[in-house]
């Protein structure tokens, strides 16, 4: 990371020498920098050229510097490059300062739609860029706010830390001049860049892996206990068949009767509901048996699939522990350093053609797609679920990720409530709302868990409060009810349903929790 000396001749540099440029282009290669393509003409050139400006928040590589070159822009343009394209397209380059003796660092631009400043604020882990209006107020942040200074949210005007300046610090740049100055930072930081990118895609594989790996697990373990309720099938059947022959035998508030098969010359017990008629009983018998019958069918189709998929995600694992591995055994090389950036290029390699694998591929960009900042209209995920794409978009729950990666969604309105707690909540999700006020309905998507994350928990319990009457309250009690303990009467109105059973959580209040979770909104 750059110190304050280094970010002060950054300043100098970029005001006396870049001032007047236009701003051609931006990219945003990664989630924490951006490049920005400058034309105009340094003091001495004969005529105007491009040059690559690089922004960069990573905390131990935060830097300002010049690349050789535009890289690569992803397919579909996060949403803080998308609002540079849109709004500061051709923008002038007036100049460049530091604020108040700290090391953040502010470019002034002017386009047609007004007057902006780009700022980066190195703060080590909390390092940011923030785009700024010509009040001082965030228009927009490259990392979410809530990871690095929560109060600097969209419209909050910015300030400095309250921590004070640091040290100025030596320049470690001091032999370069000042056409060099930007080259030379790049060169020194570039050098382990691909090591830490390296690192960073394997974490994040690795993650990804980790969650689908359980998930897989679960799934498995799942249908295969359900096939091995076959015999309970079978039992479930006998005892009809034996029932329906001898229900002259049962009478009134029987709990069990004990029947003769004559076909094994065995005495049957047969268990009864003491509350339903022998008739009723029979029927109950059957239809618990159809029942199992269904579940085993799906589940005789499902298995020889969920047991190639789990094996397919633990041979990934394999996969990225020896890549992993490598790359550690190359980054520990002793040889020359042409050696070892061949070998880390080797070792990065390795990461990228996994990555490539689209099962990967597709769980990261799954995984980016929901973790985008939620700081602009093109935040998260961009596909719906199939069950809501025949669904008029008033039934659309809001939906959000819990910091487990468990979906929450949210009612929009009385109707809304109704069709998400009836129809598109299922299985063991969990139904939450306020006891005592009007609110929405919220559902936490448990994915088949009978025990969800507790953090996942709260997480859904912030967004009922939030959306709720009582909003504002520092404390609230939230009732939390499995699904299927959630009905609606026939006739109710609107947004009405009752529940049997269940737990009231006593919620108290955190804005930051609250933050992160709204900040995580998945958007159609």
């Amino acid at each position: 990371m750059l110190n304050l000396s280094e970010m002060r001749r950054v300043a100098e540099i970029l005001d006396g020498r870049f001032a007047g440029h236009r701003l051609e282009r931006c990219v945003q290669p990664g989630k924490d920098r951006v490049v920005l393509t400058l034309y105009g003409r340094h003091p001495g050139d004969e005529k105007g050229r491009k040059r690559f400006l690089l922004i960069c928040c990573r905390s131990e590589v935060a830097r300002v510097s010049e690349v050789e070159g535009l890289p690569k822009a992803p397919q579909n343009p996060p949403a803080f490059v998308s609002w540079i394209r849109a709004h500061m397209s051709s923008a002038r380059l007036n100049g460049a300062r530091i604020w108040g003796e700290d090391r953040v660092l502010g470019l002034k631009f002017e386009s047609g739609e007004g007057r902006f400043e780009l700022v980066l604020s190195l703060l080590g882990k909390r390092s940011n860029v923030y785009i700024l209006d010509d009040q001082g107020r965030v228009i927009l942040a490259l990392r979410a706010p809530g990871d690095t200074r929560p109060e600097l949210v969209p419209g909050a005007t910015f300030s400095l830390p309250g921590s004070g300046p640091p040290k100025a610090g030596e320049d470690r740049f001091s032999g370069a001049t000042e056409k060099n100055f930007l080259l030379a930072i790049e060169s020194h930081y570039s050098k382990n860049e691909g090591r830490n990118d390296a690192t960073d895609l394997s974490r994040e594989i690795r993650q990804v892996l980790k969650r689908e790996f359980k998930n897989a697990e679960r799934r498995l373990a799942k249908i295969e206990k359900e096939l091995a309720e076959a015999d309970q099938a079978n039992v479930l059947q006998r005892h009809g068949e034996l029932l329906k022959g001898s229900l002259s035998k049962v009478r009134a508030g029987d709990s069990e009767v004990t029947l003769r098969d004559y076909e094994t010359q065995e005495e049957v017990s047969v268990a009864l509901d003491p509350t339903l008629s022998p008739r009723k009983n029979l029927e109950a018998i059957f239809k618990r048996y159809q029942k199992l019958l269904r579940r085993l069918t799906k589940a005789g189709g499902q298995v020889e699939e969920a047991r190639a998929w789990f094996e397919k995600v633990a041979d990934l694992k394999a996969r990225l522990a020896t890549a992993t591995s490598e790359n550690a055994e190359n980054a520990e090389d002793d040889g020359d350093e042409e050696a070892q950036r061949a070998h880390r290029a080797n070792g990065r390699a390795a990461l990228e053609e996994l990555a490539a694998d689209p099962d990967i591929a597709r769980m990261l960009g799954r995984r980016q797609a929901a973790r985008t900042s939620g700081q602009g209209p093109a935040v998260g995920e961009s596909r719906l679920p199939a069950r809501f794409r025949e669904l008029p978009r008033k039934l659309h729950p809001r939906r959000y990720l819990s910091g487990d990666e468990l979906e929450i969604w949210v009612g929009r309105s009385d109707e809304g409530n109704d069709y998400l707690t009836t129809r598109l909540a299922r299985g063991k999700d969990l139904f939450f709302h306020l006891d005592g006020a009007p609110g929405s309905h919220v559902i936490l998507r448990t994915e088949g868990r009978d025990d969800p994350p507790p953090e996942s928990v709260l997480d859904a319990c912030e967004l009922a409060v939030h959306f709720s009457k009582q909003k504002n309250a520092g404390h609230a009690d939230v009732h939390v009810v499995p699904i299927k303990q959630v009905s609606k009467p026939r006739g109710a109105k609107k947004g009405l349903v009752y529940v049997t059973g269940g737990r009231s959580i006593r919620l108290r209040r955190e804005e930051a929790r609250l933050r992160r979770v709204l900040e995580a909104r998945i958007e159609p």
